[in-house]
Protein backbone atom coordinates (compact mmCIF):
# COMPACT_ATOMS: atom_id res chain seq x y z
CA UNK A 1 0.00 0.00 0.00
CA UNK A 2 2.53 2.55 -0.72
CA UNK A 3 3.04 5.18 -3.70
CA UNK A 4 4.56 3.92 -6.71
CA UNK A 5 8.16 4.44 -6.61
CA UNK A 6 8.77 7.67 -8.90
CA UNK A 7 6.70 9.32 -6.50
CA UNK A 8 8.21 8.77 -3.33
CA UNK A 9 10.83 11.31 -2.03
CA UNK A 10 12.84 9.20 0.23
CA UNK A 11 13.42 12.62 2.70
CA UNK A 12 9.96 14.30 2.42
CA UNK A 13 8.02 10.46 2.49
CA UNK A 14 10.77 8.88 5.15
CA UNK A 15 9.31 5.97 7.13
CA UNK A 16 6.43 5.69 4.57
CA UNK A 17 7.08 2.48 3.89
CA UNK A 18 7.95 0.64 7.09
CA UNK A 19 5.06 -1.34 8.40
CA UNK A 20 2.28 -1.06 10.44
CA UNK A 21 -0.91 -2.58 10.45
CA UNK A 22 -2.91 -0.68 12.45
CA UNK A 23 -2.57 2.24 10.39
CA UNK A 24 -3.21 0.60 7.23
CA UNK A 25 -6.46 -0.90 8.52
CA UNK A 26 -7.67 2.31 9.56
CA UNK A 27 -6.97 3.87 6.19
CA UNK A 28 -9.15 1.47 4.33
CA UNK A 29 -12.33 4.16 3.98
CA UNK A 30 -10.34 6.90 4.43
CA UNK A 31 -11.40 10.28 2.57
CA UNK A 32 -9.38 13.39 2.14
CA UNK A 33 -11.42 16.29 2.03
CA UNK A 34 -8.51 18.86 0.73
CA UNK A 35 -5.31 17.77 -1.94
CA UNK A 36 -3.93 19.82 -3.90
CA UNK A 37 -2.72 17.97 -7.00
CA UNK A 38 -1.61 19.95 -10.30
CA UNK A 39 -1.89 21.03 -12.80
CA UNK A 40 -1.85 24.71 -10.95
CA UNK A 41 -0.21 27.71 -11.49
CA UNK A 42 1.78 26.48 -7.71
CA UNK A 43 4.72 24.08 -8.23
CA UNK A 44 3.30 20.91 -7.33
CA UNK A 45 4.38 17.08 -6.38
CA UNK A 46 1.67 15.12 -8.34
CA UNK A 47 -0.63 15.21 -10.74
CA UNK A 48 -4.64 14.40 -10.21
CA UNK A 49 -4.08 10.65 -11.45
CA UNK A 50 -1.11 10.33 -8.87
CA UNK A 51 -2.99 11.11 -6.36
CA UNK A 52 -5.80 9.47 -6.65
CA UNK A 53 -3.43 6.04 -7.60
CA UNK A 54 -1.82 6.49 -4.54
CA UNK A 55 -4.88 7.25 -1.94
CA UNK A 56 -6.59 3.81 -4.26
CA UNK A 57 -3.28 1.84 -3.06
CA UNK A 58 -4.05 2.85 0.61
CA UNK A 59 -7.64 2.10 0.13
CA UNK A 60 -8.75 5.52 0.49
CA UNK A 61 -12.64 5.56 -0.62
CA UNK A 62 -12.42 9.10 -2.01
CA UNK A 63 -10.48 12.11 -2.15
CA UNK A 64 -11.08 15.71 -3.39
CA UNK A 65 -9.00 18.24 -5.76
CA UNK A 66 -8.57 21.31 -4.68
CA UNK A 67 -7.41 24.26 -6.61
CA UNK A 68 -6.81 27.91 -5.43
CA UNK A 69 -6.91 29.14 -9.05
CA UNK A 70 -9.76 26.67 -10.99
CA UNK A 71 -11.94 24.36 -11.21
CA UNK A 72 -11.14 20.95 -11.53
CA UNK A 73 -13.89 19.61 -11.74
CA UNK A 74 -13.27 19.52 -15.62
CA UNK A 75 -9.73 18.22 -15.30
CA UNK A 76 -11.25 15.20 -13.23
CA UNK A 77 -13.76 14.41 -16.05
CA UNK A 78 -11.01 14.92 -18.85
CA UNK A 79 -8.90 12.25 -16.92
CA UNK A 80 -11.99 9.41 -16.93
CA UNK A 81 -10.92 8.25 -20.17
CA UNK A 82 -7.13 7.60 -19.05
CA UNK A 83 -7.73 5.76 -16.24
CA UNK A 84 -9.52 7.61 -13.71
CA UNK A 85 -12.34 5.75 -14.01
CA UNK A 86 -10.72 2.45 -13.67
CA UNK A 87 -9.37 3.13 -10.22
CA UNK A 88 -11.42 2.01 -7.08
CA UNK A 89 -11.71 5.52 -5.42
CA UNK A 90 -14.13 8.57 -5.97
CA UNK A 91 -12.02 11.66 -6.93
CA UNK A 92 -14.60 14.74 -6.65
CA UNK A 93 -13.50 18.25 -7.04
CA UNK A 94 -15.04 21.73 -6.40
CA UNK A 95 -14.32 25.60 -6.91
CA UNK A 96 -12.05 27.89 -4.82
CA UNK A 97 -13.65 31.56 -5.38
CA UNK A 98 -10.74 33.71 -5.86
CA UNK A 99 -10.43 36.04 -8.45
CA UNK A 100 -9.25 33.64 -11.13
CA UNK A 101 -12.86 32.82 -11.53
CA UNK A 102 -14.79 35.59 -11.08
CA UNK A 103 -14.58 35.88 -7.25
CA UNK A 104 -17.99 35.45 -5.82
CA UNK A 105 -19.29 33.89 -9.00
CA UNK A 106 -22.61 32.58 -8.51
CA UNK A 107 -22.55 31.28 -12.35
CA UNK A 108 -18.97 29.32 -12.16
CA UNK A 109 -20.33 27.99 -8.76
CA UNK A 110 -23.47 26.27 -10.78
CA UNK A 111 -21.27 25.07 -13.28
CA UNK A 112 -18.74 22.97 -11.29
CA UNK A 113 -21.72 21.56 -9.51
CA UNK A 114 -23.59 20.89 -11.80
CA UNK A 115 -21.05 19.15 -13.68
CA UNK A 116 -20.19 17.33 -10.93
CA UNK A 117 -18.37 19.31 -8.43
CA UNK A 118 -19.05 18.88 -4.87
CA UNK A 119 -17.19 21.55 -2.99
CA UNK A 120 -16.80 24.86 -2.73
CA UNK A 121 -14.34 26.99 -1.22
CA UNK A 122 -15.06 30.68 -0.30
CA UNK A 123 -12.06 33.32 -1.08
CA UNK A 124 -8.90 31.19 0.04
CA UNK A 125 -5.94 33.65 -1.49
CA UNK A 126 -8.25 36.71 -2.30
CA UNK A 127 -9.47 36.79 1.32
CA UNK A 128 -8.48 39.71 3.67
CA UNK A 129 -7.36 37.27 6.58
CA UNK A 130 -5.00 35.79 3.76
CA UNK A 131 -3.35 38.71 2.06
CA UNK A 132 -2.47 39.79 6.12
CA UNK A 133 -1.85 36.43 7.41
CA UNK A 134 1.01 36.66 4.27
CA UNK A 135 2.48 40.31 4.41
CA UNK A 136 6.18 40.69 5.72
CA UNK A 137 6.77 37.09 6.88
CA UNK A 138 7.56 33.71 5.13
CA UNK A 139 3.94 31.76 5.87
CA UNK A 140 5.60 28.93 3.89
CA UNK A 141 2.57 28.91 1.52
CA UNK A 142 3.68 28.35 -2.04
CA UNK A 143 3.98 31.01 -4.71
CA UNK A 144 3.03 30.89 -8.41
CA UNK A 145 5.44 29.64 -11.20
CA UNK A 146 3.07 31.85 -13.86
CA UNK A 147 3.67 35.39 -14.06
CA UNK A 148 -0.15 36.71 -12.39
CA UNK A 149 -1.82 39.97 -11.42
CA UNK A 150 -2.02 40.78 -7.38
CA UNK A 151 -5.32 39.56 -6.43
CA UNK A 152 -7.34 42.69 -4.58
CA UNK A 153 -9.25 41.25 -1.15
CA UNK A 154 -12.65 39.93 -1.72
CA UNK A 155 -14.93 40.32 1.10
CA UNK A 156 -18.36 38.61 1.82
CA UNK A 157 -19.75 41.63 3.40
CA UNK A 158 -20.97 44.84 1.47
CA UNK A 159 -19.93 48.22 3.24
CA UNK A 160 -23.08 48.39 5.31
CA UNK A 161 -21.90 45.16 6.76
CA UNK A 162 -24.50 42.80 5.28
CA UNK A 163 -23.85 39.69 3.14
CA UNK A 164 -23.79 40.67 -0.35
CA UNK A 165 -26.50 39.46 -3.09
CA UNK A 166 -24.35 37.22 -5.15
CA UNK A 167 -23.22 35.41 -1.55
CA UNK A 168 -27.18 34.54 -1.18
CA UNK A 169 -27.48 33.45 -4.45
CA UNK A 170 -24.09 31.20 -4.21
CA UNK A 171 -25.42 29.55 -1.15
CA UNK A 172 -28.81 28.76 -2.54
CA UNK A 173 -27.27 27.17 -5.56
CA UNK A 174 -25.22 25.19 -2.89
CA UNK A 175 -28.31 24.04 -0.70
CA UNK A 176 -30.27 23.06 -4.22
CA UNK A 177 -27.31 20.73 -5.32
CA UNK A 178 -26.51 19.31 -1.79
CA UNK A 179 -22.99 20.43 -2.13
CA UNK A 180 -20.20 21.22 0.52
CA UNK A 181 -20.06 24.88 1.86
CA UNK A 182 -16.63 25.31 3.54
CA UNK A 183 -15.35 29.00 4.72
CA UNK A 184 -12.01 28.90 2.92
CA UNK A 185 -9.38 31.51 4.75
CA UNK A 186 -12.11 34.10 5.78
CA UNK A 187 -11.21 35.11 9.03
CA UNK A 188 -13.22 34.68 12.03
CA UNK A 189 -15.96 37.38 11.80
CA UNK A 190 -16.36 36.76 7.64
CA UNK A 191 -16.69 32.73 8.48
CA UNK A 192 -19.14 33.38 11.10
CA UNK A 193 -21.65 35.52 8.94
CA UNK A 194 -21.47 32.98 6.02
CA UNK A 195 -22.09 30.31 8.42
CA UNK A 196 -25.27 31.87 9.55
CA UNK A 197 -26.39 32.93 6.00
CA UNK A 198 -25.40 29.23 4.68
CA UNK A 199 -27.82 27.22 7.25
CA UNK A 200 -30.69 30.41 6.96
CA UNK A 201 -30.12 29.42 2.77
CA UNK A 202 -30.40 25.74 3.97
CA UNK A 203 -27.17 24.22 3.39
CA UNK A 204 -26.82 20.98 5.08
CA UNK A 205 -23.05 20.65 5.04
CA UNK A 206 -20.62 23.30 5.82
CA UNK A 207 -17.01 23.39 6.86
CA UNK A 208 -14.46 25.25 8.29
CA UNK A 209 -10.88 24.97 7.18
CA UNK A 210 -7.76 24.77 9.07
CA UNK A 211 -8.99 27.67 12.19
CA UNK A 212 -5.29 27.42 13.13
CA UNK A 213 -3.95 28.65 9.79
CA UNK A 214 -5.24 32.34 8.66
CA UNK A 215 -8.43 32.28 10.01
CA UNK A 216 -7.50 32.50 13.38
CA UNK A 217 -10.42 30.74 15.20
CA UNK A 218 -9.90 29.59 19.16
CA UNK A 219 -10.44 26.39 20.44
CA UNK A 220 -13.75 27.72 21.98
CA UNK A 221 -14.86 29.44 18.94
CA UNK A 222 -14.18 26.20 17.34
CA UNK A 223 -16.61 24.13 19.50
CA UNK A 224 -19.48 26.88 19.22
CA UNK A 225 -19.31 26.41 15.25
CA UNK A 226 -19.55 22.63 15.67
CA UNK A 227 -22.18 23.08 18.22
CA UNK A 228 -24.18 24.50 15.01
CA UNK A 229 -23.56 21.27 13.48
CA UNK A 230 -20.40 23.08 11.85
CA UNK A 231 -17.13 20.31 10.77
CA UNK A 232 -13.90 21.47 11.51
CA UNK A 233 -10.92 20.76 9.67
CA UNK A 234 -7.50 20.36 10.63
CA UNK A 235 -4.84 19.73 7.90
CA UNK A 236 -1.97 16.96 8.69
CA UNK A 237 0.63 19.38 6.49
CA UNK A 238 0.17 21.44 9.67
CA UNK A 239 1.18 19.02 11.97
CA UNK A 240 2.85 16.13 10.39
CA UNK A 241 4.64 17.84 7.25
CA UNK A 242 8.56 18.96 7.58
CA UNK A 243 9.50 19.35 10.73
CA UNK A 244 10.74 22.67 10.65
CA UNK A 245 7.03 23.61 10.31
CA UNK A 246 5.43 21.39 11.95
CA UNK A 247 2.65 22.91 14.78
CA UNK A 248 2.86 21.16 18.45
CA UNK A 249 0.13 17.95 18.27
CA UNK A 250 -1.12 18.98 21.84
CA UNK A 251 -2.98 22.26 20.20
CA UNK A 252 -4.78 19.58 17.70
CA UNK A 253 -5.59 17.55 20.85
CA UNK A 254 -7.22 20.16 22.65
CA UNK A 255 -9.63 21.36 19.16
CA UNK A 256 -10.24 17.29 19.28
CA UNK A 257 -11.09 16.80 22.41
CA UNK A 258 -13.00 20.43 22.89
CA UNK A 259 -14.96 20.15 19.08
CA UNK A 260 -15.36 16.52 19.78
CA UNK A 261 -14.27 13.43 16.85
CA UNK A 262 -17.81 13.30 15.53
CA UNK A 263 -17.04 17.16 14.30
CA UNK A 264 -13.75 17.36 13.50
CA UNK A 265 -12.26 16.20 9.89
CA UNK A 266 -8.30 14.82 9.32
CA UNK A 267 -7.40 16.01 5.69
CA UNK A 268 -4.12 16.68 4.44
CA UNK A 269 -4.62 19.86 2.81
CA UNK A 270 -1.12 18.44 0.84
CA UNK A 271 0.41 18.02 -2.91
CA UNK A 272 2.66 20.86 -2.74
CA UNK A 273 6.43 19.92 -4.30
CA UNK A 274 8.37 20.73 -0.67
CA UNK A 275 5.92 18.49 1.71
CA UNK A 276 4.95 14.90 2.22
CA UNK A 277 2.64 13.20 -0.18
CA UNK A 278 -1.35 12.86 1.36
CA UNK A 279 -1.07 9.48 2.34
CA UNK A 280 2.28 9.69 3.68
CA UNK A 281 0.90 12.36 6.38
CA UNK A 282 -2.47 10.26 6.61
CA UNK A 283 -0.06 7.28 8.01
CA UNK A 284 2.07 9.45 10.18
CA UNK A 285 -1.31 11.42 11.56
CA UNK A 286 -2.91 7.86 12.06
CA UNK A 287 -0.40 6.44 14.63
CA UNK A 288 -0.17 9.61 16.35
CA UNK A 289 -3.32 9.50 17.40
CA UNK A 290 -3.26 6.47 18.61
CA UNK A 291 -0.50 6.82 20.29
CA UNK A 292 -1.69 10.06 22.13
CA UNK A 293 -4.25 7.86 23.37
CA UNK A 294 -7.54 8.35 20.27
CA UNK A 295 -9.39 5.29 20.03
CA UNK A 296 -9.69 3.52 16.51
CA UNK A 297 -13.08 4.13 16.66
CA UNK A 298 -12.53 7.66 17.06
CA UNK A 299 -9.70 8.09 14.77
CA UNK A 300 -11.47 6.38 11.99
CA UNK A 301 -14.03 9.21 12.08
CA UNK A 302 -11.83 11.49 12.07
CA UNK A 303 -9.97 10.14 8.89
CA UNK A 304 -12.92 8.82 6.88
CA UNK A 305 -16.38 8.32 8.38
CA UNK A 306 -16.92 12.32 9.09
CA UNK A 307 -15.75 13.70 5.97
CA UNK A 308 -17.56 10.37 4.41
CA UNK A 309 -20.47 11.64 5.38
CA UNK A 310 -19.99 15.31 4.33
CA UNK A 311 -18.64 14.28 0.33
CA UNK A 312 -20.86 11.51 -0.11
CA UNK A 313 -23.63 11.16 2.47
Amino acid sequence: MIAEVSLLDPELDAGREVPDEEVDRLLVGAVDLHQHPGPSPFPRRMSILDAARDAAGAGFRAIVAKSHHHSMVTDILALRSAGLADLPIEVVGGIALNRTVGGLNPYAVELALRMGGRVVWFPTLSSAAHVKHHEGHDSGFPTSVVELRPQPPLSILGESGAVLPEVRDILSVIAAEDAVLTCGHLGVTESQRLIDAGLEAGVQRIVVNHPCFVVGASVEQAAAWARQGVYIEHCAVMYFGRPERRRDLGELLTFIKAVGPGQTVISSDSGQKNNPLPVTLYRRAVRALLDAGVTEAETRQLVGTNAGQLLLG
